[in-house]
């Protein structure tokens, strides 16, 4: 599952004044005794195009509308942020499950083959039970507890919450977390969210430890999110390569079975860029720009001509290029992709950043006005800043302060901060 982390300051956009999609969800589910999904996106999340074009469709999307009321919550725009500051979602795409009470049920996270995400979904609607019940039934300890118990750490897991779900197990009776500790689906979890914390306390050898644990267990396709976590902690050592190299065997067979096999995961860009990193990491340079060369090929042949084809194949390729450092192809597919994708700010908005950032001001300006013509909410402000960066550096201030003052009046009370980073750059002393 690709996580496209969220900075775009969701927390500060406050609650919309205008009717609460969510409540008016939960009322229908109310009446029909069914449950809600909430389905978080925005129009950079390239997990989310994928999921919205792979998975997201035919007879098993139509049944799961006819047992839940399903509503969308776009991140950059003031009411999904808001959505998104309420439940705490850190990462799109996700999808948050209700009941009809509002009590949640579950999430599921990041790109899924349609397999696995219709499994996870079906379990959460057809168990039902709010994680709140799930804690009660742990707290049994009868033979249902340790799947209970691993269901509420996977909620935790899910949610990225690992000080809230380890203090939840350590509150469990010492008897009772001797009884869990014996379920290999608990000790993953559990070891899963120590690492979260490790990091987070930038705790080396904790984060060292229980990453070695983590990696020694069997997590698939999700390899690759925790491997990230471990690299971290790992380049912090002056003498790390040893670590890093045991993980290189699993890591080069999820690249051929999870990337080149038959059986490939969702999330391949994940898988290829996490195998570039440890290469790296340990030495051998030689073999990252040979995966990322082998990358390049396979996107280019799957997406052919047609970059409208699939939008997250297309993207892959622009990602692997920009890794790969090949500037001028890079150019000439951004190129292309604004022709392919002409009704959205994303790819105008990220060709302009780049020449900007390389210093060609001139040329940038007109593609960051084009995407200024299609941005909307948080990514209003985000283009604006670009704009008027330009703007400074072609000596046109007074054009640049027309920019932020109607950037500002369109944008509202929202998003706080992004709208004060805006103001700075015409007063950079405050």
């Amino acid at each position: 599952m690709t996580l496209a982390v969220v900075t775009q300051g969701a927390a500060a956009a406050g609650t919309s004044s205008a009717a609460d999609p969510l409540q008016a969800a939960l009322a229908r589910a109310g009446v029909q005794g069914s449950a809600v999904i909430v389905d978080f996106h925005a129009p950079w999340c390239y997990s989310c195009y994928y999921m919205a074009s792979h998975v997201l469709t035919g007879p098993e999307w139509t049944a799961v509308g006819k047992r839940a009321v399903v509503i969308e919550a776009d991140a950059d725009a003031p009411d999904g942020a808001a959505l998104m500051a309420r439940w705490d979602i850190k990462a799109l795409p996700a999808y948050l499950v209700l009941d009809a009470q509002g009590g949640e049920i579950g999430r599921i996270l990041g790109e899924q083959t349609r397999a696995d995400f219709y499994s996870t979904l079906k379990a959460l609607l057809d168990h039902g039970d709010s994680v709140d019940a799930l804690k009660l039934a742990a707290r049994r300890g009868d033979a249902a507890a340790p799947a209970a118990a691993h269901k509420v750490l996977a909620a935790f897991l899910a949610r990225q919450d690992a000080d809230g779900g380890l203090d939840w197990y350590a509150e469990l009776t010492p008897e009772l977390r001797a009884k869990l500790d014996q379920d290999p689906g608990v000790r993953l979890t559990l070891a899963r969210l120590k690492l979260i914390q490790d990091a987070a306390a930038k705790d080396t050898w904790a984060c060292l430890a229980d990453g070695s644990e983590v990696l020694a267990g069997d997590l698939g396709c999700e390899r690759p999110y925790e491997l990230q976590r471990y690299l971290a902690c790992a380049g912090e050592q002056s003498d790390s390569r040893d670590l890093l190299r045991n993980q290189r065997a699993a890591m080069s067979q999820l690249v051929e079975s999870g990337v080149f096999g038959a059986k490939a995961c969702a999330d391949q860009r994940s898988i290829v860029l996490t195998a570039v990193d440890l290469y790296q990491a340990i030495g051998d340079t030689g073999a990252a720009d040979a995966l990322l060369k082998r990358a390049i090929d396979q996107a280019r042949r799957s997406v052919g001509e047609n970059l409208a084809s699939d939008r997250n194949l297309a993207d892959n390729l622009r990602v692997y290029l920009e890794r790969y450092g090949s500037v001028d192809e890079l150019d000439a597919l951004m190129v292309e992709l604004i022709k392919a994708y002409p009704d959205d700010y994303v790819y105008p908005f990220r060709y302009g950043r780049s020449l900007l950032a390389r210093g060609a001001a001139e040329a940038a300006l007109p593609y960051l006005e084009r995407a200024a013509k299609q941005a909307y909410g948080i990514n209003r402000l985000k283009v604006a800043e670009q704009r008027v960066q330009a703007l400074q550096q072609l000596g046109r201030d007074r054009d640049a302060r027309k920019v932020v003052a109607q950037t500002l009046k369109a944008n509202g009370p929202w998003f706080e901060a992004e709208a004060a980073a805006l103001k700075a750059l015409l007063d950079p002393k405050g």
